[in-house]
């Protein structure tokens, strides 16, 4: 990471002025990429124990993008910084130097949270004061990847139903303030948001778009948005193996529902604020999404986890249970595990080439992460496909395609860690956002303890993979047939009670009953309708308004010499 020292020692000062904030003089400077500031006069502390005097001089600093706003500051207008005590020394200093400027920039405080700060100086000249309004504003003009024109979609049931409470007391404001115009939609039912995208809305007036409500209302986000840009395009979603267009427009992310999976990966919390300062900065993560099929018929997107077997059973038992709410989860696990089910297929799949990382090298997606930024070329495409190609004209699955049969207790496509506070590793702790592939985990027919041990792993640092049941494999395409090729419909499932004794399945059991034969397919919480599907990665096809996880030293600007930030040329005011 380049040092903000190093930045201000390498570009030419815009701006240099001796100001006042909080009562102290302060010189401040202004470049390309930084807003810096330190004491002018050295305060001398009396050191513990001795007589001699210390001098320390505080210095600050703002990176320019993470700069929200800047704006004159009311002769009446309080300063947020002051306390009671100090009030009549700053209404003594306004007199002496009664023109101000505030700057509201990110600052950072718990990990992988954000806050909207602000800073005021203070100078007797009224021509000063607005010359550094004007010449920020000009360089926060420069900044192109900054939305200016929003559509936001409110999901107001969704989770504990604070999503609109949420959006205009602690999003609207921030949106104001950074001059960002923002057209709300609340949404009145299922899928609204997802239809009126797909046709109704006018996004060529807009740098993004914005949802404020659970997983489940960023599926709708996609849905519509995706669909809209490939019909654009004339692009048919009903074949597997095109390679679809990406979105021009970013999505954004306000947390405000039950499960915020999709937030946590991307942002490193669920806190609506940081997404918020995220978007008004205007960060730019790409992200894979999968395109599921049944017979050439594109069923869902899925962005974080499909899940079949244990995890299809766990959301096939809650949804009987909805009016349990969240709780419902963590019933219909216990007794999905009690139960102990495993289920016969066959899986093949794509395995990734040329690939820099593996699901177990233990390097995890961060912000700007190395693995995401080596985006596959044409020539890989091509290989991929003459690899498809083989696989089409041999039975057998070689040419480039991998095959394994066998019963699984569950089958798991992690396109992402999905990490969440329960488990703060995920599925796939070494998942990436945006390398074209998908990690496709297998477990295998297992004692009930044994597969209790592999997700106790998922809740602490020990390796989930490293069991002799479990297999994983980094992919970009795959393809599942259960053990009957006959078509199971989601209606047949359901209507036909599955086992629930504490025993498996046994595989000599000839008359077993049809439906336990088959699991469900969870697409990122919601059932698939069919239980043999072809998915494929769809490389970067979105971009959210984020930047991956930050590293603990990407959050904190060090200084090794603070004295360097002035150290080019005197001041000029």
């Amino acid at each position: 990471m380049t040092r903000l020292s190093d930045n201000m020692e390498k570009q030419a000062r815009l701006l240099s002025s001796k100001l006042y904030q909080r009562r102290r003089q302060v010189e401040v400077v202004l470049n390309r990429s930084v807003l810096a500031w330190k004491e002018i006069e050295k305060s001398k502390r009396r050191s513990s124990g001795t007589g001699s005097d210390s001098e320390t001089a505080l210095s600050y600093a703002v990176q320019v993008c993470e700069i929200v706003a800047v704006c004159k500051t009311k002769d009446d207008d309080p300063d947020s910084t002051e306390t009671r005590r100090s009030r009549k020394t700053a209404k003594q200093l306004s007199k002496l130097y009664p023109h101000a400027f505030t700057v509201s920039h990110v600052r950072r405080t718990r990990q992988h949270q954000w806050r909207c700060s602000d800073v005021t100086f203070h100078c007797a000249n009224q021509g000063l004061c607005e010359q550094w309004v004007q010449l920020i504003n000009e360089q926060l003009s420069l900044l192109s990847n900054r939305p200016k024109s929003l559509l936001v979609y409110i999901n107001p049931y969704g989770g504990t139903r604070r999503g609109k409470r949420i959006y205009e007391q602690k999003v609207a404001p921030l949106f104001r303030r950074a001059c960002i115009s923002a057209d709300v939609i609340v949404t009145e039912r299922a899928n609204h948001a997802r239809d009126h995208l797909k046709t109704e809305a006018n996004l060529d007036k807009y740098d993004g778009v914005v949802c404020v409500g659970g997983d489940g209302m960023f599926s709708e986000i996609l849905h519509g948005l995706v669909t809209r840009t490939q019909t654009n395009n004339g692009m048919d979603l009903n074949q597997p193996d095109t390679e679809l267009v990406p979105c021009s427009l970013r999505i954004g992310i306000i947390p405000a529902g039950s499960t915020d999976c999709i937030c946590f990966a991307t942002v490193g919390n669920n806190d609506p604020v940081t997404s918020a300062l995220h978007i008004i900065v205007g960060d730019s993560q790409p992200m894979d999404v999968c395109s599921v099929h049944h017979d050439d018929v594109f069923l869902r997107f899925s962005v974080s986890l499909l899940g079949y077997g244990f995890y299809g059973d766990v959301l096939t038992d809650s949804e009987r249970k909805r009016w349990l709410g969240p709780a419902r989860y963590d019933l219909s696990g216990v007794k999905t595990f009690l139960s102990h089910n495993y289920y016969e297929g066959t899986i093949s799949f794509l395995p990734a080439e040329n690939n820099t990382g593996t699901p177990r090298d233990k390097l995890q997606c961060r912000s700007g992460c190395c693995v995401c930024q080596h985006k596959p070329s044409s020539k890989d495409s091509e290989q991929w496909e003459m690899s498809e190609e083989r696989e089409k004209s041999d039975k057998d699955g070689s040419g480039g395609w991998k095959v394994i049969r066998g019963k699984f207790i569950a089958i798991n496509a992690a396109s992402m860690s999905c990490a969440c506070p329960r488990s703060p590793k995920g599925l796939s702790p070494s998942a990436h956002l945006a390398d074209g592939t998908t990690d496709l985990i297998l477990v295998r027919k297992c004692s009930r303890l044994d597969f209790f041990r592999h997700l106790l792993r998922h809740t602490n640092k020990d390796d989930q993979f490293d069991h002799s049941f479990v297999e994983v494999h980094r992919v970009r395409k795959f393809r599942f047939q259960p053990r009957h090729h006959e078509l199971v419909s989601l209606e047949d499932l359901s209507e036909s009670p599955k086992k629930t004794g504490f025993s498996p399945i046994c595989s000599a059991r000839t008359t077993c009953d049809y439906s336990t034969a088959h699991s469900s397919w969870t697409c990122d919480g919601e059932l698939l309708p069919h239980t043999a599907i072809q998915v494929s990665v769809q490389c970067q096809l979105i971009r959210l308004f984020a930047r991956g996880i930050e590293e603990q030293q990407q959050q904190q600007c060090v200084f090794e010499d603070p004295c360097a930030l002035w150290a080019l040329e005197p001041s000029t005011h």
